[in-house]
C-alpha cells in the first residue's frame, strides 16, 4: 500500500523528496530505480557526454602512467630538495576528499540527522573513488611499483630476516588509508543491500535478476533482516566514525614527526582532519550538483540538503583560518628562527602566490555562506566549492614545498617546477574520479531509497499524531 505524506513546509525541509508533488513510497522507488534500470538510449544525453569527456581524461592517465613505468620517475619534477612535490601533495589531497564521505554517512547517522538520508550515498562511494585515486600516486612513487609495492606490508623476509620499520609513519599510513578503505567499502555496500534487492524484485531480465540476487545476499526485507542489517550498519557505522578522525591524523603524522620547520607541530593532526572535512564537503557538493543537473534529481537533492553542507563547509572554513593564525602565532611565540623564516618565506618568498591564493579560497571564499541567499544559490555554491577544493589542493602544496625547496643552508635551496607529466597525472586521476562516480550514478542506486523511505515513514508518522498541525508536529 503506498503511504501517501501530506504537504507541509516544515517537513518538507525535513524530507522533501517524498512531499513535492504529493509523492508516495512507490514514486519515490520508480524514481531512483528508473535511472539504473534505464535502456541506453532512455539515459539523458548531457549524461553520456559527460561520461565521454571524463572518460578521455581516464586515456590521458593511462599514457602518463604507461610513460611513468617507462622511462621513471625522473620525468616528474621532484628534485633535491624537494623530494615530494605533486604526487605526495596529490595524495594528501585525495585522502582528504575521501573524508566526508563516511563523516555523512557514519558521524551524522549517529547523531540521527535526516537530512542525510538522500547525499549520504553519493558521499559515501565518493570516498572509495578518491581513495582509490590516492592509492595511485604513493605506489608509483616507489619508482617501480611491481618491486616495492609488497615492503609496505608486513610479510617478513625469512632469509635476511628483514621487516619493515613499523616506527615509519609511511608504514602507518598504508596500515590506516587500507583499513579505512576496507570499513568504507563494507559500510557502503551494507547500506545498499536493501537497494539492490529493490532491484532485484523489479528486474526483468535474466541477467539482472542474477547479478542483483547475488549482490542482495538473499535479502528478503522480513523483521529478522532488518534487524540484523541495523544492527550491522550501526556497529560499522561506529567503527568508521573513529576512522575519519584517525586515517587524516596519520597522513599528517607524515610531517607533524619530522623535524623539518613547517612541519615539526602538534597542531597537524586536528588541523588535517577539518582540512579533510572542509575539502570532502566541497567536492560532495561539486557532485551532487552535477548529478542533480544530469540526472534530473532536483526533487531528491535539495536546496536544503545542500544549504546544510555550505553551513559545515563555513564552520571547517573557519576553523581552518584559525589553524592557519595559529601556525604563524606559534613560529612567531617559539623564538625559533627556522620556524620563523619558513613561515614569512611561505607569505612572502618565491611562492607567495601559492599562499595566498590558498588563503583567498580557505579562508575568504567560505564566508560568503553567512549570507542565507547566497547559501542557497545553486551557481555560488558550485563555484564556491570549486574555489575551495582549488585552496585545498594548494593548502597542501604550500605545506609541502614551501618546507623543502629552503632548507637549513642556503646552498641547498632549491625551486621546484612541475613537469607536464605532473600536471597531466593529477588531471587524469579527476578524470578517474568523475568517470568512476558517473558509471555509479548510472548502475547503482544513487540515493539511498530504504533510508529516505523510512525518514518520511517516520514523519509522516509524527505529523499524523500531532494532529497534522505543522507547529506540533
Amino acid at each position: 500500500m503506498s503511504v501517501v505524506v501530506q504537504q507541509d513546509p516544515q517537513l518538507m525541509e525535513v524530507n522533501p523528496p517524498l512531499v513535492q508533488g504529493g509523492k508516495d513510497l512507490h514514486d519515490l522507488t520508480d524514481q531512483i530505480s528508473t535511472i539504473v534500470e534505464a535502456k541506453v538510449w532512455e539515459t539523458p544525453l548531457k549524461y553520456w557526454i559527460t561520461l565521454a569527456f571524463t572518460g578521455s581524461i581516464v586515456l590521458l592517465l593511462g599514457a602518463m602512467l604507461t610513460y611513468l613505468v617507462s622511462t621513471g620517475i625522473g620525468v616528474w619534477g621532484n628534485n633535491r630538495p624537494v623530494g615530494w612535490a605533486w604526487d605526495i601533495t596529490n595524495f594528501v589531497f585525495w585522502i582528504g576528499i575521501g573524508h566526508a564521505g563516511t563523516l555523512i554517512s557514519a558521524i551524522l547517522f549517529l547523531f540521527r540527522q535526516k537530512w542525510r538520508t538522500s547525499i549520504n550515498r553519493s558521499a559515501e562511494a565518493m570516498t572509495l573513488f578518491a581513495v582509490m585515486c590516492a592509492g595511485i600516486f604513493p605506489l608509483f612513487h616507489t619508482g617501480r611499483p611491481w618491486r616495492a609495492f609488497y615492503w609496505l606490508f608486513p610479510i617478513p623476509n625469512t632469509d635476511l630476516n628483514l621487516w619493515q620499520n613499523f616506527r615509519s609513519p609511511l608504514i602507518w599510513d598504508v596500515f590506516a588509508v587500507s583499513t579505512y578503505f576496507t570499513v568504507s567499502l563494507l559500510f557502503w555496500f551494507t547500506g545498499l543491500v536493501p537497494d539492490l534487492a529493490t532491484l532485484r524484485d523489479r528486474a526483468t531480465s535474466k541477467i539482472r535478476q542474477v547479478i542483483f540476487g547475488i549482490l542482495s545476499l538473499g535479502w528478503r526485507g522480513s523483521a529478522r533482516h532488518w534487524r540484523h542489517y541495523e544492527a550491522a550498519y550501526l556497529i560499522l557505522a561506529g567503527l568508521s566514525t573513529p576512522l575519519v578522525l584517525s586515517v587524516h591524523s596519520v597522513v599528517s603524522f607524515d610531517f607533524a614527526t619530522s623535524v623539518i620547520p613547517g612541519w615539526h607541530t602538534t597542531i597537524f593532526p586536528p588541523y588535517f582532519v577539518a582540512g579533510a572535512i572542509f575539502s570532502g564537503f566541497a567536492c560532495v557538493m561539486t557532485l551532487l550538483i552535477i548529478a542533480r543537473w544530469t540526472l534530473n534529481l532536483h526533487d531528491l537533492i535539495t536546496i536544503k540538503h545542500l544549504e546544510n553542507m555550505n553551513k559545515i563547509i563555513l564552520v571547517t572554513g573557519s576553523v581552518v583560518g584559525y589553524a592557519y593564525a595559529t601556525e604563524f602565532f606559534i613560529a612567531w611565540y617559539s623564538g625559533n628562527p627556522y620556524e620563523r623564516f619558513t613561515f614569512v618565506n611561505r607569505a612572502f618568498g618565491p611562492y607567495w602566490w601559492a599562499y595566498w591564493t590558498m588563503v583567498s579560497c580557505n579562508v575568504i571564499s567560505p564566508q560568503f555562506f553567512w549570507f542565507k541567499r547566497l547559501r542557497r544559490s545553486i551557481p555560488v555554491m558550485f563555484v564556491l566549492s570549486l574555489v575551495v577544493n582549488v585552496g585545498m589542493w594548494f593548502e597542501r602544496f604550500v605545506i609541502i614545498v614551501t618546507s623543502l625547496h629552503r632548507d637549513f643552508l642556503p646552498s641547498s635551496w632549491g625551486y621546484f617546477r612541475p613537469t607536464y607529466v605532473d600536471i597531466c597525472t593529477f588531471i587524469g586521476t579527476i578524470g578517474l574520479f568523475l568517470t568512476l562516480f558517473l558509471l555509479f550514478a548510472r548502475f547503482l542506486p544513487l540515493i539511498a531509497m530504504a533510508e529516505v523511505k523510512g525518514v518520511a515513514a517516520h514523519e509522516k508518522h509524527v505529523f499524523a499524531e500531532a494532529g497534522g498541525h505543522p507547529k506540533h508536529a
